[in-house]
């Protein structure tokens, strides 16, 4: 049995800076780790050459990356930022809380590639992510942790997400 399809959902600027990235690395980056990989094999033996070994771990990392790029973007699914109507959906920033606690915090919903550092990014089809999918502002849900511990948040906010 084959897994299903999971639709990555990206906005177009998203979408073109991954698209942007591709390019780099399937081009020029790769290009240059080539040449880094020819002029330390030219330095002779392979076994004792610390530049040999650090292009091939760089070249492996580029080719992963390439490879995660490229299934992303078969899959992507390309949307204006959604409707500003308070149900939780990929592109919005939910603010929640767990219930019983003060303390808020933020995330975006949607693919870790649109991480960006500015906000954390959890996938709709990570514990949470999936929990919150279509809740309302005001709506609690519960979820199961990684560590198996049963946990209650309230939907606080839910606003598209403007980058």
């Amino acid at each position: 049995m084959s897994d299903p399809v999971v639709t990555t959902w990206l906005t177009q600027e998203a979408f073109d800076r991954l698209s942007a990235e591709l390019d780099e690395l399937s081009g020029p980056a790769r290009a240059d780790i080539a040449k880094k990989i020819e002029a330390a094999r030219e330095e002779g033996d392979l076994k004792e050459n610390g530049g040999y070994h650090a292009a091939k771990d760089e070249q492996g990392k580029i080719e992963a990356r390439i490879r995660q790029l490229e299934d992303m973007m078969r899959r992507a699914e390309v949307g204006e930022t959604p409707a500003d109507d308070g149900i939780v959906e990929p592109g919005m920033k939910v603010t929640y809380k767990f219930v019983g606690d003060d303390d808020t915090a933020e995330f975006l919903l949607g693919n870790k590639a649109l991480e960006d550092g500015k906000i954390d990014v959890f996938s709709p089809e990570s514990p949470l992510g999936a929990a919150i999918l279509g809740a309302k502002v005001g709506d609690q849900v519960s979820y199961t942790a990684p560590t198996g511990k049963e946990l209650k948040v309230e939907v606080v906010a839910a606003t598209p997400y403007q980058g």
